[in-house]
């Protein structure tokens, strides 16, 4: 399925196209409970160019997808943010905003709460901390998903690539009844670095434009920690993930 599919709605008016071909039911899932260590400040609540902060950027871009979406974060300012915003956004994007209890450690147990939390739907998990993200890639990694032709696994992930490697914190995560079991048992031993969960599922690595997807640690090239971040304006089978996670948001 092309973008240009993607944005027509179905005949009977009931949300976007894409949908009706997706496995299960879509929902946004942003992540904001990370330290922001190397930054040096909370990166949620960073000015972003287009207005607001990072946190309010991605709530408003994944807001266009029309479909629910849940913030999950350990930090109240984020989460009283998020709670403002809800009325503001577009009326097919209920919000949900999840207190993220300690233990802290990382995207792999933030996405398993997640898939505990909204069972049998599609999760399209996404960093606070990529201010460049743009609408086309979030399309791109659902236009992949909702392809009719490659055989689609009901466990398949899809799974962000920028070219040189996966970018596994942008990618859709089915949250059905094998993923989630799998998913449980990996948490119960122990595990917690998603890269390692990952290569034990089956992925499909989507193309995107690195420049939409780039993940923002630390502070830009002569910029103070307080300023914002300087905007920059084929899929393939793949089972494992061979390259380095990045770090939780």
């Amino acid at each position: 399925m092309d973008e240009q599919d993607m944005r027509r709605d179905p005949p009977d008016g009931c949300g976007p196209a894409w949908q009706l071909l997706l496995h299960l039911p879509l929902r946004c899932c942003l992540l904001s409970g990370g330290e922001s260590q190397r930054m040096g400040r909370d990166k949620a609540l960073l000015p972003h160019p287009e207005g607001g902060t990072w946190l309010e950027r991605s709530l408003r871009l994944l807001a266009q997808l029309e479909t629910p979406i849940t913030l999950l974060s350990r930090h109240a300012a984020h989460l009283e943010l998020a709670e403002e915003m809800a009325l503001a956004l577009a009326q097919g994007s209920p919000m949900t905003a999840l207190a993220e209890p300690p233990p802290w450690e990382g995207p792999l147990l933030a996405l398993h709460r997640l898939m505990q939390q909204h069972p049998d739907e599609l999760l399209l998990l996404c960093p606070v901390d990529m201010p460049d993200l743009s609408l086309a890639a979030l399309r791109a990694l659902l236009a992949a998903a909702a392809d009719p032709a490659p055989a689609q696994e009901p466990t398949r992930l899809h799974l962000a690539h920028d070219g040189g490697r996966l970018q596994p914190l942008l990618g859709l995560y089915p949250s059905s009844a094998p993923t989630r079991t799998h998913l449980a048992a990996a948490v119960q031993r122990g595990e917690r670095r998603l890269q390692s969960w990952l290569v034990e599922l089956p992925c499909l690595a989507v193309p995107v434009d690195p420049r939409a997807i780039r993940n923002v640690n630390r502070p830009e090239p002569n910029q103070p920690p307080d300023s914002p971040s300087a905007s920059t304006n084929a899929s393939s089978s793949w089972r494992g993930v061979g390259s380095g996670n990045g770090p939780s948001p």
